[in-house]
């Protein structure tokens, strides 16, 4: 057989996924980190940075950057999608988008890239939020 064999995520990771996927909300991992620790859960912060980069690598959850920079995660619909997030309350909608799709394998194509992936987040103000 070749490969590196599966690892199964530790008891730790698997309270970090459980927690998460409780949640609809994109969240921080120092957010999630305190919700498990009011929850009675031992697990440290790093464990959850790693559970949620390694989860995020995989592609089990999403993760976008803040527009102040900080990365937020959440458990995700299967299939590749895009998300429209509010810049005041963080209500995320996940939106599918051919056209964006088109144009990126088109401009890939033009320039001659291959194996391509992208991430697209639109950030505005939801209907509730606005004044």
């Amino acid at each position: 057989m070749s490969g590196a064999p599966t690892r199964r995520p530790t008891r730790q990771q698997q309270a970090v996924a459980e927690q998460l996927a409780q949640r609809s909300d994109f969240v921080s991992a120092q957010e999630l980190h305190a919700a498990m620790r009011a929850d009675g859960e031992s697990v440290g912060l790093a464990t959850v940075y790693r559970a949620l980069q390694s989860m995020a690598a995989d592609g089990r959850i999403d993760a976008l950057r803040t527009d102040d920079g900080e990365v937020v995660y959440r458990s995700c619909s299967s299939g590749h999608h895009h998300h429209l997030v509010c810049r005041v309350c963080g209500r995320t909608v996940e939106v599918e988008g051919p056209t964006v799709e088109r144009w990126a394998n088109q401009v890939s194509a033009q320039h001659g890239f291959v194996d391509v992936e992208h991430t697209l987040e639109i950030f505005g103000t939801c209907a509730d939020c606005a004044p």
